[in-house]
C-alpha cells in the first residue's frame, strides 16, 4: 500500500504533487489515478490516516473530532475582535486524511442553484457543476431524481438508527410558524421550508461515508495503482519555483504533532514534473502561497517573505456561515437524543464492542432554509430592507437563514443534570462580513493573522438577521409538544420585569386561553440589546469556511482563473474551497465533493490523460 509517513528514498519526483490529503484532495488524486494507472501521483497531508478510527467511522462521535485538544483536526485561534467583545475564536478544520470530510457532522445540505450562478465563472454554473453534484452520491431520500445521482461512491440515507421523534415535532412546529414541509429541501431551488434530514452515512452499516474511505483507500489497496502514494503526518511549508514563475516542487517536513522529536528535523524536498495542486483548504492554502511568495507585497514583505508573484486576493474575503447554538430541555425520554453517548450513561467502548447502531446516528434530525414574513421584513428596519430588496427580494430561493434540529445538546454538557436536552443552531445564510487568514512571519511555525470579521459589515444586516432567527427558532421550539423550557443561563439576559424572559413566557402561557398560549413573544428595545450581547459574547465558527483564494480575475481580487490556475505562476493549481468566489447558503461538503469532480475533469483534459 502506498501510505507512508515517511517517503522511501526511491521517490524524488513525481508527475504531480497534492498539498493536502481533504475532501477535495482526495477526489482529484482518486480520479487522476483512475485516469491514467502509470500517472505519479503523490498526497501530502499533515494529519493522520484516518483508514477505521472509530471517532472517523461512527457518525455519533463525530464531536470528538472537534475538542482543542483533538488528533484529527486543525484549530486556527482567531485574533480578538471589538464587535466580538474581545473574544478569540477556534476554527477547527480537518486535520487528518479525508480532510473535514472525516470529522464534520455529516449533513446533506446542498447550495442553491442560483449559489453556482452567482460565481459568474464560465464552466462553473448550476448547470455545468450539477453533474459533479450528483457523481459523487448514491441518494436513498425522495425528490426529483433529475437533481440527485443513485450510482456514487458516497451513500446518503438517514442511517441505521430510528432516532428522529424529536425531529419530527421540530418539523411540525416549524409548519405552525408558517414554514411549510417539503419533501426535499435539498432540490437546489427551495429556499424556504422545512424537513427531515439526510447525511453521508451508509444505510447498510451505518459507517461514515469520507472521501478517503470511499475515494482514496480501495485505490491504495487494490494493487492496481503503483503510482499512487500518500504521504501523511507531513506539512508542506512552501511551493518551490523556477526562475521563470514555473512551480517546480514543494518543501515539507514531518509534522511534530503526530511524529514526536521531529520538531527541529530537517525538511525535505520533491519534485513534480507536471503540476502541483494547493487542495489544503479556506484556511490552510493561503499560508502556503504567502510562504511561497505569492501574495500581497505588502503582507509578505511584513513577514519577511520575498515577493515572487503580487496577488493582493489571497488570504482575502474570508466567509463563513457564523454559528449560534440554542439549547432547551424535552420532555422526550433521555433515549431519543444523543446525550447519552456524551454524558457517560452509555460506554463507548460498550457500543463499539457491540456495533450499537446508535452509533450510526449524528443526531441531526431536521433543518430548515428560511425566509422572514413581510411583516418581520418591515420590522427589521430601512438598511435591512434595502439589503433585502437588492439581494433576495427577487431571489425566491435564497434563504436568509439556516435553522438546523439536533437531539441533544451539541455543547458542553457539563454542569447539565442527566435528562434530555435539544439543540436549535442558527447560521446567516449569506453573511455580508469578511474576514482574513495571513502569514505573520516565514516560517510553518509563525502564529496566523486569523481575523474572522463576523458581524463588521458596515450596515449590522448580520447582525440583524441573527437577532431575527433567534427569536424564529425561540417561536418554533415553544410550538414543540417535546418542548420543557430553556437551559436559561444558555440563553440572552432579558432586564427585569421583560416580557420576553423565560419567566414570563411561563407566566403568560399559565393565564392565557389555550387558543392564544402560543402567541409570538413581544420585544422591546432592551429586550433587542440583551439578544445582540448574547450574539457577540456567543457567535462561532460554523466550520463553513471558504473564498480565501477566490475564483475571479487578479483585478478584481481573484487567486484563480475558471481553470483554477492561480494568476501569474505556471503549473500551480488550487483545488479545495477557498476558490468559491462567494458564499453557498449550505453545508459545504456537497460543494466539496464538486469541486473536486470538477476540478479533476479540469486536470484530466489538460494533462491529455481522457476519460475512463
Amino acid at each position: 500500500m502506498g501510505l507512508y509517513k515517511a517517503l522511501p528514498d526511491n521517490i524524488q519526483e513525481v508527475d504531480i504533487i497534492i498539498a493536502g490529503g481533504g475532501a477535495v484532495g482526495c477526489v482529484v488524486a482518486s480520479r487522476l489515478a483512475q485516469a491514467d494507472s502509470q500517472l505519479s501521483i503523490l498526497v501530502i497531508e499533515g494529519g493522520q490516516d484516518n483508514y477505521n478510527l472509530p471517532q472517523v467511522i461512527h457518525p455519533a462521535l463525530f464531536r470528538t473530532n472537534l475538542v482543542p485538544d483533538s488528533a484529527t483536526c486543525l484549530h486556527y485561534r482567531s485574533g480578538r475582535e471589538e464587535q466580538l467583545l474581545n473574544r478569540e475564536l477556534l476554527a477547527p478544520a480537518g486535520g487528518v486524511l479525508g480532510g473535514g470530510s472525516s470529522v464534520n457532522g455529516l449533513l446533506y445540505v446542498r447550495a442553491q442553484q442560483c449559489d453556482y450562478d452567482s460565481w459568474n465563472m464560465t464552466g462553473w454554473s448550476s448547470n455545468d457543476v450539477l453533474p459533479f453534484l450528483k457523481n459523487s452520491e448514491t441518494y436513498h431520500g425522495p425528490g426529483d431524481k433529475e437533481q440527485h445521482g443513485y450510482d456514487g461512491p458516497l451513500d446518503v440515507s438517514t442511517g441505521a438508527h430510528p432516532g428522529a421523534m424529536l425531529g419530527k415535532d421540530f418539523v411540525a412546529a416549524m409548519k405552525e410558524v408558517g414554514c411549510p414541509e417539503v419533501e426535499d429541501l435539498q432540490d437546489l431551488r427551495t429556499g424556504h421550508g422545512v424537513a427531515k434530514s439526510y447525511a453521508y452515512v451508509s444505510p447498510k452499516d451505518g459507517r461514515r461515508q469520507d472521501v478517503a474511505h470511499t475515494y482514496l483507500h480501495p485505490q491504495l489497496q487494490d494493487g492496481k495503482h503503483p503510482n499512487l502514494h500518500v504521504l501523511v503526518e507531513s506539512q508542506v511549508i512552501r511551493v518551490l519555483f523556477h526562475h521563470n514563475h514555473q512551480a517546480s516542487g514543494v518543501e515539507y517536513r514531518p509534522n511534530p504533532k503526530h511524529q514526536s522529536g521531529s520538531l527541529q528535523g530537517p525538511t525535505q524536498t520533491i519534485k513534480a514534473t507536471k503540476l502541483i495542486i494547493l487542495a489544503a483548504g479556506a484556511l490552510g492554502t493561503p499560508p502556503i502561497l504567502e510562504r511561497s511568495g505569492v501574495g500581497d507585497p505588502e503582507i509578505l514583505g511584513r513577514a519577511g517573505v520575498q515577493n515572487i508573484c503580487s496577488l493582493p486576493g489571497v488570504g482575502h474575503d474570508y466567509q463563513d456561515h457564523q454559528l449560534l447554538q440554542c439549547y432547551y430541555e424535552s420532555y422526550a425520554s433521555p433515549s431519543d437524543t444523543l446525550d447519552r453517548v456524551y454524558n457517560g450513561t452509555l460506554k463507548i467502548p460498550d457500543l463499539l464492542a457491540n456495533g450499537d447502531k446508535i452509533l450510526s446516528w449524528n443526531g441531526f434530525d431536521a433543518s430548515s432554509k428560511i425566509r422572514p414574513s413581510e411583516p418581520e421584513l418591515e420590522a427589521l428596519g430601512h438598511d435591512f430592507r434595502e439589503a433585502w430588496d437588492k439581494d433576495f427580494a427577487n431571489a425566491p430561493s435564497r434563504p436568509l437563514a439556516s435553522m438546523v434540529f439536533y437531539s441533544g445538546i451539541l455543547g458542553n454538557p457539563s454542569g447539565l443534570p442527566i435528562d434530555a436536552y435539544f439543540t436549535i443552531c442558527t447560521c446567516a445564510a449569506y453573511p455580508y462580513s469578511r474576514g482574513r487568514v495571513h502569514i505573520t512571519g516565514p516560517g510553518i511555525d509563525h502564529p496566523v493573522d486569523f481575523m474572522p470579521g463576523y458581524l463588521s459589515d458596515p450596515n449590522g444586516i448580520d447582525m440583524k438577521t441573527h437577532v431575527w432567527v433567534y427569536k424564529k427558532q425561540r417561536e418554533v421550539v415553544r410550538r414543540m409538544q417535546s418542548y420543557r423550557g430553556a437551559i436559561i443561563s444558555r440563553h440572552p439576559q432579558f432586564p427585569q420585569g421583560s416580557k420576553a424572559s423565560f419567566t414570563a413566557e411561563v407566566e403568560n402561557d399559565q393565564k392565557q386561553p389555550a387558543s392564544l398560549v402560543k402567541r409570538d413573544i413581544e420585544y422591546s428595545p432592551e429586550d433587542d440589546q440583551a439578544i445582540e450581547r448574547w450574539v457577540r459574547e456567543n457567535l462561532s465558527v460554523c466550520w463553513h469556511f471558504l473564498g480565501t483564494c477566490k475564483m475571479a480575475p487578479a483585478e478584481e481580487m481573484g487567486v484563480v482563473d475558471e481553470s483554477l490556475s492561480v494568476h501569474g505562476v505556471q503549473r500551480l493549481k488550487i483545488a479545495d474551497l477557498s476558490i468559491a468566489p462567494k458564499m453557498i447558503s449550505a453545508n459545504t461538503y456537497s460543494t466539496a465533493m464538486m469541486v473536486g469532480g470538477k476540478a479533476a475533469d479540469i486536470f484530466i483534459t489538460e494533462l491529455g490523460l481522457g476519460k475512463k
